[in-house]
């Protein structure tokens, strides 16, 4: 396909779906994920030649965790197993404890709230803003008790969060705030780095995120003590200066391993060029489909200079479709090609887990998850949220106009 804007016809609309028999607005993928070349084979087996294949005794996690928080705006980057792990030593790291609470939103990965279950402390669940889906600034201090030790604003999709508002919250009230950047690789708040915007951050490298080796992790701060702390955590609780079978403080092996590590060195060569891909088209489709009656873009221009778009995120409203419930719009979209799905169809809080209570050996909090409403969070869910994964971000001008299209064809046909 060409980058040349296409004229999409107004009677294109007016032809029978795909699902009622008709021909799909296309019928080729979109670019596939994850992207490597010789590149990454090189440095994979690099590494795999070496015989270091283990954090222990290699390079490679010591280059990529320099390379990593420098590209972050960081003094320090400690690579981990995955992105679960960092979002709990980031906690560990920063004192939270048995009966803390941390303060989440309840519209992200069930990691985000199970990393504060496993330091033994209680996430109360404060809700999204509609227009951004991320952490609501305005309702935070609602939510903080004396108990209150930390906030993790999730900057979900890519967009990042309110980082001036959250951050002078938690100098208020003497919180430590910890970054889940875990869809963030690259993006920016008022030209600064997500990951370099709080005390401390959590990065995912998981098959999905815009930066992968299938699984793996880093936390990124500019506090050393942090840093130190963590390092020390994901070693086993080893010490520096003390004896090898001499463990500290409490800890685990959480290193991540060399191939990964030089996968990750290629990975990142790309990660800067796909970046802007994403935010140019998605800043396009922003413009686009805001022209569609009952589609409404997650608002920009908060703050945020770079959305990197680990998904594109908007609001579907089923009045404007001829009543269709969102399943329906999405089915129908599916068979034009076009893949969007519903993304996260409860809030974290009516996880059967929480509505239990089965937390195993952690602590049980006393707050009853039944009762937690945040109706932002539960609209999304139910009705509202609409999702396209990062790898669509990455096509071409064409590939976006024909997201426009269907999207078009889908709404003449509900309309009758």
């Amino acid at each position: 396909m060409t980058n040349k804007r296409k004229t999409i016809p107004t009677t294109r609309c007016c032809k029978p779906l795909a699902l009622a028999g008709g021909l799909p607005v296309r019928s080729t993928p979109f670019p596939k994920w994850p992207v490597f070349d010789g590149k990454d084979r090189r440095m994979v087996l690099k590494a795999l030649d070496s015989g270091r294949w283990g954090k222990l005794d290699g390079a490679f996690n010591k280059e990529f965790e320099e390379k990593f928080a420098a590209y972050v705006d960081c003094r320090f980057g400690v690579t981990t197993v995955n992105g679960s792990v960092t979002l709990k030593l980031a906690l560990w790291a920063g004192g939270v404890r048995e009966g803390d609470e941390v303060i989440v939103p309840p519209y992200t990965f069930i990691a985000t709230a199970t990393a504060v279950l496993e330091c033994n402390a209680t996430p109360v669940f404060v809700d999204i803003h509609p227009d951004t889906y991320n952490l609501d600034p305005a309702m935070i201090e609602q939510a903080i008790t004396p108990r209150t030790k930390a906030i993790i604003p999730v900057h979900m999709g890519g967009l990042c969060a309110d980082m001036d508002r959250i951050n002078a919250i938690a100098r208020k009230h003497n919180l430590l705030v910890v970054e889940d950047a875990a869809h963030a690789h690259g993006a920016e708040w008022k030209g600064r780095k997500a990951g370099s915007l709080g005390d401390i951050a959590s990065f995912s490298f998981q098959s999905s995120k815009n930066l992968n080796s299938g699984e793996g992790g880093i936390v990124t701060t500019r506090n050393r003590t942090l840093a130190d702390r963590c390092r020390w955590l994901h070693h086993c609780g080893r010490l520096p200066g003390r004896e090898w079978y001499e463990h500290g403080i409490l800890g685990g092996n959480y290193r991540l391993g060399e191939l990964q590590a030089a996968l990750l060195l290629a990975q990142l060569t790309r990660l800067e060029k796909q970046t802007r891909t994403r935010d140019k088209n998605g800043l396009y489709l922003n413009r686009e489909l805001a022209r569609i009656e009952g589609i409404a873009p997650l608002k920009r221009g908060g703050g945020e200079t770079r959305h990197c778009y680990h998904l594109y995120l908007c609001r579907y409203r089923r009045e404007a479709f001829g009543g269709w419930p969102r399943e329906k719009f999405v089915k129908a979209m599916q068979a034009e090609g076009i893949p969007f799905s519903a993304g996260y169809l409860v809030p974290i809080y009516r996880q059967p887990y929480f509505l239990d209570k089965d937390f195993g050996p952690f602590h049980k909090p006393s707050l009853d998850y039944r009762k937690v409403r945040c109706p932002a969070c539960e609209k999304a869910c139910a009705e509202e949220a609409l999702w396209l994964t990062q790898n669509v971000m990455l096509g071409s001008r064409a590939d976006m106009d024909d997201i426009v299209e269907a999207v078009r064809k889908v709404q003449c046909a509900a309309r009758g």
